[in-house]
């Protein structure tokens, strides 16, 4: 890189222009000091926010890699992925902390990937923020990308800096709600909420009494240990417990017929055998 570049993005270019085609401004130019420190924050200044590894999907090659320079200057990690297969598979393997999504994808159409990823919710990558990026103009695409599922949308062209204010943005909020999230205890596809004492699978709600409702928050605080029946009792005692005290396997088996895939087979609440129950940590 040249002491002295000049980030100058064709419009055309983000609209899928062919290569040569003379550039216009997406929005910024700015010089970057040999090395890559820009003027908005340079190496070993990382953004005061909880989004670090951002992944962005950009069929747009030459305009990923400027993104993805500008937000590295930054302190970002940003990855690259060409299309929604791609970046479907990253988001599989790879924890992220914020999607740049564009809307003009060559294999599946952006509002459509958004929607496949929210339908993941619970599952690896379907809960990620989403930051849309689309060189359309159309109001309704942004509606519509937002009632997806979308956490914000920014229209191309656009100017570098304003994305960064976003996605900081984006941050802030994210950890404003972590401390509410502390109180929602998530594994794989089954969610359970201690402030709404509610429980959902793949965001759908399973019905459980009070008693079994404690059973079960009872077990998933203790995740992967082996409790006893006494135990279980222990915890949840302060109830008038006189029934669930002699019933304990029957509120078991019917927490299993509300969260379990096959309460035959159960493997969220494993019994084992002359000693009690364990709770899984790792689930689908």
């Amino acid at each position: 890189m040249t002491a002295a570049c000049d980030l100058e993005v064709g419009a055309r270019e983000a609209l899928g222009a062919a290569a040569g085609a003379p550039a216009r401004a997406i929005g910024y130019s700015g010089s970057m000091n040999q090395g890559g420190q820009g003027r908005y924050g340079g190496h070993g200044a990382p953004m005061n926010s909880i989004v670090q590894r951002i992944l962005m999907i950009d069929d747009d090659a030459r305009l990923a890699a400027m993104v993805r320079d500008y937000l590295q200057d930054a302190g970002l990690q940003v990855e690259i992925a060409g299309d929604a297969n791609a970046g479907q598979t990253r988001l599989r393997e790879q924890k992220f902390d914020l999607l740049l999504l564009d809307l003009m994808l060559p294999d599946i159409d952006g509002l459509e990937l958004c929607r496949r990823i929210r339908a993941q919710s619970g599952r690896a990558g379907g809960d990620v923020p989403i930051l849309m990026l689309t060189a359309k103009g159309d109001p309704l695409d942004r509606v519509v990308g937002l009632e997806l599922g979308a956490d914000d949308y920014l229209a191309k062209p656009f100017e570098p800096r304003e994305l960064l204010a976003r996605i900081r943005a984006i941050g802030r909020r994210a950890r404003g709600t972590s401390v509410s999230s502390a109180n929602v205890l998530q594994f794989g596809r089954l969610e359970i909420d201690r402030d709404a004492r509610a429980v959902r699978i793949d965001g759908c709600a399973r019905e459980l009494t009070a008693h079994q409702f404690n059973l079960l928050l009872a077990l998933a605080e203790r995740a992967g240990r082996v409790l006893s029946r006494e135990q279980l009792l222990d915890f949840v005692r302060g109830e008038a417990l006189e029934a669930f005290d002699r019933s304990i396997d029957v509120h078991v088996a019917r927490i299993r017929a509300a969260i379990e895939d096959d309460a035959k087979q159960p493997k969220r609440i494993i019994t084992v055998r002359g000693v009690g129950y364990l709770f899984a940590k790792a689930q689908e």
